[in-house]
């Protein structure tokens, strides 16, 4: 059976098959209160959720399990990536969004003060974690998730799904994530941007017991002249340049979530370096640039 619905504000789907469909809605009735419950805990648009909570007061104790353990996987990416994944870029985006959504904003951006007012508080090793409590170093910090909670919400899903029985299923909450194969045996299709020029608009991926995340600055883009966008760099307030998009196969959606975002601000010697050492990562990087060169690292 199928679901359509949403989660953290994005179009979410899943396709589950099970001999017994009664069995098979009540896992996607549970999996659809299990994404309403993590809501809670990762949305920023809620005002009662705990990453709200957290954001506005500067901690928060006895925080639920999920944050912490989100907390953990995003200090990976973060050490991994040399700080280019960093969700402590919360601040930068208050900034530009009250820059560019005023009268007549200067097209260039907000000023260099302004700018280094909301990069001093940048700095994901400034987020003191433990299963007690979550704190901020430095008053003024704030947290978004939105670079890894929809992964991390998939993967709970999939979770869900597999402990009731089920061993195929596609599952969509932002980020896509196979368990096992389609019914007929073969792998299940995931589309993703081919290079300009190719006769196909898409590149279909084999995806088996994987996840695929992609990111690409096109998502939201604060300015018309592109040099701010969603995809935010901690190091300099800018929006990432360097790709049209980014897609990352990987074993979980946490991570494939994570590292779409952290390569996309990185170069690509610097991306291959990661995924060497990464087993069954893979990345393809469509560059930026006049002829939308395709890069490609890492074998399943």
């Amino acid at each position: 059976m199928s679901w359509d619905g949403q989660a953290l504000g994005a179009s979410a789907s899943m396709t589950v098959h099970h001999h017994d469909r009664a069995a098979a809605e009540m896992l996607v009735k549970q999996a659809v209160a299990e994404v309403a419950r993590l809501e809670r805990v990762f949305s920023l648009y809620r005002q009662d959720s705990a990453l709200s909570e957290l954001n506005r007061i500067g901690a928060l104790a006895a925080p639920p399990p999920e944050f912490v353990a989100i907390l953990e996987r995003s200090r990976v990416v973060w050490e991994l990536s040399g700080g280019a994944f960093d969700p402590t870029v919360q601040p930068l985006w208050t900034l530009l969004a009250s820059h560019f959504g005023g009268a007549d904003p200067d097209p260039a951006g907000p000023s260099q003060t302004r700018l280094h007012e909301a990069l001093v508080l940048v700095g994901f090793g400034n987020v003191l974690f433990s299963k007690n409590r979550i704190a901020f170093a430095r008053r003024g910090m704030a947290l978004t998730l939105n670079g890894i909670a929809q992964g991390f919400i998939t993967d709970r899903v999939v979770e869900l799904l597999r402990d009731g029985g089920v061993t195929k299923s596609l599952i969509d909450i932002g980020e896509i994530r196979a368990l096992g194969n389609r019914p007929d045996g073969r792998p299940w299709k995931v589309g993703v941007e081919n290079a300009p020029g190719d006769k196909n608009p898409l590149t279909v991926l084999d995806v088996e017991d994987k996840a695929v995340a992609t990111s690409s600055a096109d998502g939201f883009r604060f300015d018309d002249a592109s040099r701010f966008s969603h995809l935010i760099d901690p190091r300099s307030g800018r929006g990432a340049q360097l790709y049209r998009s980014v897609a990352v196969v990987a074993p979980d959606a946490t991570m494939a979530d994570a590292f779409s975002t952290a390569f996309s601000l990185l170069p690509p010697d610097a991306v291959r370096g990661i995924v060497a050492n990464q087993p069954g990562l893979q990345v393809r990087l469509l560059e930026n640039s006049a002829s939308g060169r395709l890069v490609e690292f890492g074998r399943g």
